[in-house]
């Protein structure tokens, strides 16, 4: 099983986003908070940079000439995410790269289609990627998706509405970068669920057009999309996957496998927040000289100590698991139920721990002079995106006790 102490390679990515967190993040976390629309463009150009030039961010490889493969890729994400996070969770989901759309071409791409589309991130320009799923129509019921993908000799042609894209205008808009975005669609609504696929639409393509950006609660620094398809014609073997529909939803199990990587990046996410929050609280309460007395038995602690280490305990249980998920995919091994598990248990403890610490400091944490009650508004998306927390306990149930989506749902 994992070793619960990082290798040194990880450490030290760690310890470097910790700085870029730290000093480059923390310090324009408010101002891009308040401009929600505007770019941090000194920022995304730098992480750019860094990423290209020193191997470390998320998904980026140690092995420079990529000889080999990462052997600890996925785990060195939610490392690095984790940090990025630390500084500012909307910055982080601003930063170009491959994102939930790289990540889903890792999944489920052929070797040929990861070549590529993900050689583009190795390019000069800053570039993204992101993964549309979520209709007017159909949340977190993702079988019940109703843009298609109708064959049309060697092409695709997509019609249909998505919305809450994350990064759906850096990566669909060719002004911005060389990006794509995997889209899901059915290619046989008669089949439900085992005619869901996935596929690259790259920026640009005639027929897709970025209609719009939300003002959110939080995580405001990054730009969330609404996408419309009409008559999107895109190449054939730009599918993720079989193009046949089987009899049985097997299928979809391939397309759903996206989620099993993508989890464990939004539970990483979802740490570093819970992270940040926890870290200010400890810092606050020893300048006030309230003291954390570990080692004295439960009963003998002051309510704030006993609030502390619940939130502290719930929230290295939640790196564990998010830990376990990855460390299971650098293995090849399926982490479906694992997945679920990380993310919804971070989902929970962070929403749980960013409220709780601005409770905890009073008119302190409420105050907006302070990053805090930024904190708790980042943290409720990671209880919501990526599978709700509804969602995610109905995968683990199912798991657990052997039942398939018709048996429990």
């Amino acid at each position: 099983m994992i070793d619960f102490e990082l290798s040194p390679d990880i450490a030290d990515t760690r310890d470097q986003l910790h700085m870029v967190a730290e000093h480059a993040m923390r310090p324009i976390a408010r101002d891009y908070d308040e401009r929600e629309h505007e770019k941090p463009w000194d920022f995304i150009n730098m992480m750019w940079q860094l990423s290209k030039n020193s191997g470390i961010g998320p998904g980026a490889s140690k092995d420079k000439k990529e000889k080999t493969v990462d052997a600890e890729r996925n785990l060195r994400t939610c490392v690095a995410v984790e940090e990025l996070s630390w500084g500012d969770a909307g910055l982080y989901l601003a930063m170009p790269g491959p994102g939930l759309g790289g990540a889903a071409v890792m999944a489920a791409g052929t070797p040929a289609q990861k070549e590529r589309f993900l050689s583009r991130f190795k390019g000069e320009k800053p570039v993204w990627s992101a993964m549309a799923i979520t209709e007017p129509g159909c949340g977190s019921d993702s079988a019940a998706i109703q843009t298609t993908a109708v064959r049309d000799g060697d092409h695709w042609i997509l019609n249909g509405t998505k919305i809450f894209c994350t990064s759906g205008l850096m990566a669909g808009d060719p002004s911005k970068s060389d990006g794509f975005i995997v889209v899901w669609a059915t290619v046989d609504r008669a089949a439900g669920r085992a005619g869901i696929k996935s596929f690259i639409v790259n920026a640009g393509t005639a027929g897709m057009t970025v209609a719009k950006c939300e003002d959110k609660l939080g995580i405001r620094a990054s730009d969330t999309a609404t996408l419309i398809f009409e008559d999107c014609r895109i190449p054939f073997d730009h599918i993720l996957g079989s193009a046949e529909v089987p009899k049985t939803s097997e299928g979809f199990k391939g397309v759903m496998a996206t989620f099993d990587a993508t989890r464990p990046i939004v539970a990483a996410s979802a740490l570093g927040v819970g992270r940040a929050a926890l870290d200010f609280v400890r810092d606050e309460l020893k300048r006030q000289g309230i003291p954390l007395r570990y080692g004295v038995a439960t009963h003998k602690l002051t309510v704030t100590e006993r609030d502390f280490m619940d939130m502290e305990a719930n929230l290295q249980a939640a790196r564990l698991l998010t830990w376990r998920a990855a460390w299971m995919m650098d293995r090849g091994q399926k982490n479906n139920l694992e997945a679920s598990m990380a993310k919804a248990k971070a989902g929970l403890v962070v929403t749980q721990v960013t409220q709780k610490a601005v409770e905890l400091l009073g008119p302190l944490g409420f105050s907006r002079d302070l990053l805090l009650e930024k904190w708790m508004r980042d943290a409720k998306i990671n209880d919501i995106f990526e599978g709700t927390q509804q969602i995610n306990m109905m995968i683990i149930a199912r798991r657990i006790m052997g039942y398939s989506s018709k048996e429990l749902s």
